[in-house]
């Protein structure tokens, strides 16, 4: 491997890969479980209900209430990802409650998955990019200062 040259290509091997590594893995990896659970069909089923629409540049996501269709357990003021069309304030959609830290899942499925996932493998790759460069950064310096070190001779000094 070549020596890292460019103070662009040191921003981001020491600033860039461990910030997206991070990013990655923990907003992606800790909804990994509950996207692929809701996207097999995983979960507990109930009905959203929603109150309000946030919307940014890129996309809109629905705010509500979900009830568990079975037992009545509910989670107040949750997202539901993956929302179909047509959505209003004060409609319902079928979702499904999978552990999602922060919402709930449309029954009529999405990409939702495919997004986390994309952002987990994102995360896990830039930190296996990040160790490897740092392993071999440090063999090289190493190595550098073995052949530089003056010998080591055992002879008496007079």
């Amino acid at each position: 491997m070549e020596k890292i040259n460019g103070w662009r290509t040191k921003v981001f091997v020491w600033i860039g890969l461990p910030v997206i590594a991070a990013i990655g893995l923990m907003l992606g990896a800790t909804d990994l479980v509950p996207t692929w659970e809701a996207k097999n069909g995983g979960g507990t089923p109930g009905t959203f209900t929603a109150v309000a629409e946030e919307c940014s540049r890129r996309n809109c996501e629905w705010h509500g209430d979900f009830v568990a269709t079975e037992g009545g357990a509910r989670r107040a003021d949750v997202i539901l990802y993956d929302a179909p069309d047509g959505l209003t304030r004060g409609g319902t959609a079928e979702a499904r409650d999978t552990g999602a830290r922060k919402g709930v899942f449309s029954t009529t499925g999405g990409s939702t998955w495919l997004l986390v996932t994309g952002l987990t493998v994102a995360g896990l790759a830039a930190a296996v990019a990040w160790v490897v460069i740092m392993v071999r950064t440090v063999r090289r310096r190493r190595t550098a200062d073995e052949t530089s070190a003056p010998p080591t001779t055992f002879a008496p000094s007079r």
